[in-house]
């Protein structure tokens, strides 16, 4: 990747600057493509002079993605919502990069989609997902599609989200609940720094990697039940756990639209399957990475969340008997934890 440009759509996203920071440790000159790219300037340091790019861009303005991928050797399209505008983001942002390397002869392009993309899914967004890599592959055959199961890291939404929704709970006085929507539905958490090395050696031998898709998830395949206890524990939180049935979450769900709302209806019926990867699918494996569990990173940023933060008392016993990772690299985490 020594000296070669990349330009990653959406490049200053959660995920994108894990990519960034990937390419340029390994000697690639890095464009990064958003709407706002003031809002990803914060990378600049990253690399040695004249080694960062910025473009503005919007997968749903043609024209400016076009600009954003000429010249480069190789394209990451990281650009996803969780919510809004589904079709232009998923299928028509998508088609328009594919439609762009194509016209500039872009040697390399790899598309960032999900675990759950299928265009006969009932959610807006696992379908919109679906379409959008039929549009990659329609327009741009050789491109790699990878799919993650959910992605944590320090920035993330997602261990972070249920983090702070058990210490608000527990902060609250005599109540101490926690609701559980879907406490049987599994997940594969994928840690994003492996996710970004992936798409790193993707980019890096286009020959090998390209035309296919692959399922990208974590060693750990875990319930939300487990999920929200783990990180309970982790967080050095007691609270109740309350499961509620399908007809209760559906309901609530349907106020998804409303502002505050806990879930949305399509994040509902995202729930209803495992977000896993599939029997025989292409995986970290093939990409020469072992997956890192979320037990050997994720206190390390959790720990914001303890009642008394870094001075909160951890069992190191546990931590390492949970994580299943070797003992000396567990126990420098905590001790970590305890210092920083």
């Amino acid at each position: 990747m020594n000296n070669t440009l990349v330009t990653l759509i959406g490049g200053g996203g959660f995920v994108g600057r894990y990519v960034a920071q990937a390419l340029l440790k390994a000697g690639a000159r890095v464009r990064i493509a958003q709407r706002d790219p003031r809002q990803a300037w914060f990378l600049k340091p990253l690399g040695g002079l004249g080694q960062t790019q910025f473009v503005a861009a919007d997968v749903r303005k043609p024209e400016t993605v076009a600009r954003a991928v000429q010249g480069a050797d190789a394209v990451v399209n990281l650009v996803g919502t969780l919510s809004g505008d589904f079709e232009g983001c998923h299928v028509a942002g998508a088609r328009a990069v594919a439609d762009a390397c194509a016209a500039a002869g872009v040697p390399a392009l790899v598309h960032v989609s999900a675990l759950g993309a299928d265009p006969e899914s009932e959610s807006r967004y696992g379908r919109t997902k679906g379409e959008g890599e039929a549009a990659v592959r329609a327009a741009f055959p050789t491109a790699t599609i990878i799919r993650p199961s959910i992605v944590f890291g320090r920035e993330d939404r997602f261990t972070n989200r249920f983090a702070e929704m058990i210490s608000r709970a527990t902060a609250m006085p005599l109540v101490h609940v926690v609701p559980v929507l879907r406490p049987d539905v599994k997940f594969q958490p994928v840690f994003v720094a492996d996710l970004a090395a992936a798409v790193v050696r993707a980019l890096g031998e286009p020959g090998r990697f390209g035309g296919r898709t692959f399922e990208l998830g974590g060693p750990d395949i875990v319930t939300m039940r487990e999920l929200l206890h783990w990180i309970a524990r982790e967080t050095c939180r007691k609270p109740s756990f309350v499961e509620l049935s399908d007809t209760i979450g559906g309901a609530i769900a349907k106020a998804g639209f409303l502002p505050g709302a806990p879930i949305t209806r399509d994040q509902w019926l995202m729930l209803q399957h495992d977000n896993v990867v599939s029997e025989g699918a292409g995986g970290f494996a093939e990409f020469g990475i072992v997956p890192t569990p979320m037990a050997a990173v994720a206190p390390g940023w959790l720990v914001q969340f303890r009642r008394n933060g870094r001075f909160a008392d951890v069992d190191r016993a546990a931590v390492i008997e949970r994580s299943g990772q070797d003992p000396h690299h567990v126990e420098r985490t905590v001790d970590i934890d305890r210092a920083a």
